[in-house]
């Protein structure tokens, strides 16, 4: 989403037509203090900004006060200012200001719209960035703990300890939101490559007219909107390991593409000639029985031996309710902390509700569900009624009283249910397609 700041009705309507003609969308305010309230109230990923309105319209001296207090919110997307008055000066004291760039009005569409596409490459980049270097203070013991102290998780947390430290493929089984990223993180966290990078790819959410752009990368020129070099998911995982998420999804005609790597270590960038070597260790998981999938044609089953040189299934989480009530209290302590609430436990109905509960949606859920008891919660232990849980029976007579979005998740819930969490049986069963179904699993945290 884009914000435009311009004080004049014509120029705001000729930005915004420009944006919804390249497929951007956008929202418009009139005035300086309009700008600041939607910064601090949504999510904007650039800021078109004007640096002159009804006060002066010369100077500039609005604008570089707007970006003072831009800088000011938690929030503020990456500016881009515009003015009719435009000076050296003037362009260098709005990039002190920090903006990220200058175009002078009348501006022309292709300056304008590339330096768009510039700053959203930039800012996408930099949340890559961010978010590896997240993962990797996890890594070092900053972030979630593995919690598995139930009998069922034993021969899990042994595999680690034998598998981590080599460089062994490994494939995670088991349901959607059971903790296989979490399993992955911890084999790379044992491995030698654990000071190196671990880089996670969802391959159920990509396109296959991305996925290779998004796996291996591309340089500028290779097809119509490669504006610039881009460094694809094994380059960002050079020397550390890459965690291939629902690997089951991988389009048919890109599995060859992936098993050559894996057995040659070799790619090329799209739209490149030239040949790259790939250090990584590979760690994949899915949902779905390979074997099966591999027997009925749609997975290759050269690809599944080279991924499954080690095989390691995580149990759901209702075979292991031993740890649930640890679980639930490391959620409550997280969560506590990001919403700044005074909550200290759970009172014993609550706990009972929650090994009662049938999980379909496995720990993820349970994150979830103790997330929103704590922003229910209205006292130091939460109760049952704040975990919103409640029975099937209860949840099905009270359908005509939910919004669409909380039916479409209760849907979801049930059909995942009925498949034991196999996310491709649950999408066909629904009608969805497999991109469609797995935005909707993130949609609804499930």
């Amino acid at each position: 989403m884009i914000l435009v700041a311009d004080d004049q009705p014509d120029v705001r309507e000729a930005l915004q037509l420009l944006l919804k003609g390249e497929g951007y969308k956008s929202a418009a305010v009139a005035s300086p203090r309009a700008l600041l309230q939607a910064v601090s109230e949504g999510e904007f990923d650039l800021a078109l900004v004007d640096m002159n309105y009804s006060r002066d319209t010369t100077s500039g001296e609005e604008g570089l006060n707007l970006l003072t207090r831009l800088k000011e919110l938690d929030q503020a997307p990456p500016v881009v200012v515009l003015t009719a008055w435009g000076s050296v000066e003037l362009a260098v004291e709005a990039m002190k200001k920090g903006a990220k760039d200058f175009v002078l009005k009348p501006w022309d569409n292709a300056r304008l719209l590339a330096t768009i596409r510039i700053q959203l490459e930039l800012r996408d980049a930099l949340e890559r960035s961010e978010k590896l270097e997240a993962e990797n203070r996890m890594l070092r013991g900053q972030g979630p703990e593995l919690i598995a102290q139930s009998p069922a998780m034993k021969p899990v947390l042994e595999m680690i300890s034998r598998v981590g430290p080599s460089d062994a493929n490994v494939l995670i089984t088991g349901e959607n939101g059971s903790g296989k990223g979490l399993v992955a993180r911890a084999l790379h966290a044992a491995s030698n490559r654990a000071g190196e990078s671990f880089v996670s790819v969802n391959m159920g959410g990509l396109a296959e007219g991305i996925f290779e752009s998004e796996l291996f990368g591309h340089v500028r020129g290779a097809f119509t909107d490669a504006k610039a070099d881009r460094v694809g998911r094994f380059e960002l995982a050079e020397g550390g390991t890459l965690f291939l998420d629902e690997v089951a999804n991988v389009p048919p005609a890109q599995q060859s593409k992936l098993l050559r790597v894996l057995e040659t270590g070799e790619y090329e960038r799209v739209g490149s000639s030239k040949t790259k070597k790939a250090d990584v260790r590979f760690i994949s998981a899915t949902n779905a029985d390979l074997d099966m999938e591999a027997a009925a044609g749609k997975f290759r089953q050269d690809l599944l031996f080279r991924l499954n040189t080690i095989q390691m299934h995580l149990p759901p989480l209702r075979d292991r309710r031993e740890d649930i009530p640890l679980l639930a209290d490391l959620f409550l302590r997280q969560q506590k902390q990001r919403y700044r609430k005074l909550v200290e436990g759970f009172e014993a109905a609550a706990l009972d509700a929650l090994l009662n509960h049938a999980w379909p949606g496995n720990v993820r859920e349970l994150n979830h569900v103790v997330e929103r008891a704590v922003l229910m919660s209205r006292k130091d232990l939460i109760r049952a009624d704040d975990l919103g849980l409640g029975t099937g029976r209860q949840r099905t007579t009270s359908l005509d009283e939910m919004s669409m979005e909380e039916v479409e998740k209760f849907l979801i819930q049930k059909t995942l249910a009925r498949f034991e969490g196999n996310a491709r049986k649950a999408a066909e069963s629904l009608g969805f397609s497999r991109s469609a179904f797995y935005r909707r699993l993130e949609k609804h945290g499930l």
